[in-house]
Formats: structure tokens, C-alpha cells, sequence
């Protein structure tokens, strides 16, 4: 697509978002949020190549629609609403069915310093959740995921995939059961469940 790795402030030639101001509010949000996003569009997608890309085209959408932004009261929910419908747009299209699977890139950071045996035990469980989070139902990986890293709440992921908050909050339930056993027991995330 021509788009991947460019960050919205940078600019695109497309869809006028060469005409973004830096310090325009939604710019500056959406730089905030952008490494989350990516983060969980790699889990939806399954490759860091199209979870960049989808970025990209979720800012592009976000950015046409900008004077709307008066009416959205969770900026963040916004965004990464426009992130996973754009994320299920990549996926239900033919070009998306040549993606390779997730096999456990380095998309989520270890932030504190340790002894080399810890850092490696530590680095042998997030390989583990990443497993685990790849091999989750896509329902519970979206709920996760957008719980997670988009920060959002119940009724806010509820509202961006049009079901009940009962059915999110048991679906959240059933990933971290499977993601627990995962990092307790160290077996597949659907054993056990």
C-alpha cells in the first residue's frame, strides 16, 4: 500500500492527511495511542505489516471525519473503534488471506531492567501470553485486546462490537482463564477451558 511506517503527523500524500497540523488535538491523540493500537491490530491481523497499515487507514478515517470530534466524548474509544472496524474491513477482504500468522513478534515491550535470568524467564512468559493471546476465539482476543491496550471500558467495548455487556464481561472472563492457565500451567490456551 506504500503506507507502512508512516506516522500520521509525517503525512501521506492520500486522503489529505498531508494537511494535518502537529499539534492538531486528533494528531496528537492519535500519536499517543498509535503503538497501543498497533499492538492490538497485530493480534487482530496477524502481522505487523497490515496492523501498521490498518493504523495508517484508521487515522486517514478519523482524520476525514475531524469535525466530528466535538461530538465524540472518549477520544480513545473513537479511535480504536475506527482501528478494529477498519482491522475487520482488512480481514474480510480477499487481499488479507495471503497474511501469515502472528508467530510471536516482539510488539510488546519489556519495560524494566532485571538479572539475565529473570529478563529471560520474563521474556519466556510473554512469548507464552503471546502464544496464548494469538490461539484465543477472536471475540475473546478482541474484548482483551481492547481492554488491555485500548484501555476501554465494558460498556465502551460493548458499544464498538454491538453486543451486551454481559456478553463482553463473560468473554474477558473466558480469555483471562485461558491466558492464566496458559502462564500457570504452561499448556495450550485451549486446554483446560
Amino acid at each position: 500500500m506504500g503506507t507502512r511506517g508512516a506516522t500520521p503527523a509525517g503525512g501521506s500524500a492520500s486522503g489529505g492527511a498531508s494537511e494535518a497540523p502537529a499539534a492538531h488535538p486528533l494528531v496528537v491523540a492519535f500519536n499517543e495511542f498509535r503503538d497501543e493500537l498497533v499492538s492490538t491490530l497485530v493480534y487482530m491481523l496477524g502481522n505487523r505489516d497490515d496492523a501498521l497499515d490498518a493504523a495508517q487507514e484508521s487515522f486517514l478515517k478519523c482524520w476525514r471525519a475531524r469535525e466530528t470530534l466535538g461530538e465524540v466524548t472518549n477520544l480513545r474509544a473513537w479511535v480504536f473503534r475506527v482501528g478494529m472496524n477498519t482491522a475487520r474491513d482488512l480481514q474480510r477482504s480477499a487481499w488479507s488471506r495471503r497474511v501469515k500468522p502472528l508467530v510471536g513478534e516482539e510488539h510488546m515491550l519489556m519495560a524494566r531492567d532485571t538479572s539475565p535470568g529473570l529478563a529471560l524467564e520474563d521474556q519466556e512468559d510473554l512469548d507464552k501470553l503471546r502464544r496464548a493471546i494469538a490461539q484465543l476465539r477472536q471475540d475473546e482476543k478482541e474484548v482483551f485486546l481492547l481492554r488491555q491496550n485500548g484501555d476501554l471500558t465494558y460498556e465502551q467495548i460493548a458499544e464498538i462490537r454491538h453486543a451486551p455487556v454481559g456478553t463482553v464481561k463473560t468473554q474477558m472472563r473466558s480469555a483471562l482463564m485461558k491466558l492464566r492457565g496458559v502462564l500457570a500451567a504452561g499448556q495450550p490456551a485451549d486446554a483446560g477451558v
